[in-house]
């Protein structure tokens, strides 16, 4: 059985947690989800999810309970890893002022792109590789300013980058935990196969 875990720090863990179980019934595969925050609990998880929150207190949490080289460790293990919002800005390469950072994507991140918490918006998007439109939330969201080398944006609105995808890794500005769509979900949980 693979064990998929949601990064539990700081943020919307619970919506992860529950959207995640719906696209692995979908999927029909034999997994578990469950909420993680242990060295012990994180080096056992066949893929991760850094929930969206306040980029800043994840990160910080992350290093203050050594779950950084875990997390890369992962990484370098080929298992998936997907961020969304805050966590697509501490998988990032580069960022203003990211002292968090875990260096692991090819892109640079801008912080609070769309506006604060009051400019959040829906907007149905076109994501590479989907059919239809997805419905995407976007909640004080960041935006990729630029990737390079084999990171690959899959999504963006008003010319911003909003998706990407290096190998196993996927990076989101919106959060798919909160609408009834699992199609990130599906995508990320294809990349166990």
């Amino acid at each position: 059985m693979k064990k998929i875990g949601v990064l539990s720090l700081q943020g919307d863990v619970s919506e992860h947690v529950s959207s995640m179980e719906k696209a692995v019934k979908r999927r029909e595969l034999d997994a578990s989800v469950e909420a993680v925050s242990s060295k012990e609990k994180l080096k056992d998880v066949d893929a991760l999810v850094i929930p969206g929150g306040e980029s800043t207190t994840i990160g910080k949490l992350i290093h203050i309970y050594g779950l950084a080289e875990v997390i890369r460790g992962l990484v370098d293990e080929d298992k998936p890893v997907m961020g969304t919002c805050a966590g697509m800005i501490l998988l990032a390469s580069r960022m203003e002022d990211n002292r968090y950072a875990l260096d692991l994507m090819n892109l640079d991140v801008e912080r609070n792109a769309f506006g604060r918490q009051r400019e959040s918006f829906e907007k149905d998007i076109n994501i590479k590789g989907f059919r239809g439109k997805y419905p995407a939330v976007f909640i004080r969201a960041p935006a990729i300013r630029r990737t390079w080398g084999v990171c690959e944006p899959m999504a963006e609105v008003d010319g911003r980058g909003v998706m990407a995808k290096q190998g196993n890794l996927i990076v989101l500005s919106f959060h798919p935990e909160l609408v009834p769509d699992t199609r990130i979900q599906e995508l990320f949980l294809g990349l166990l196969d």
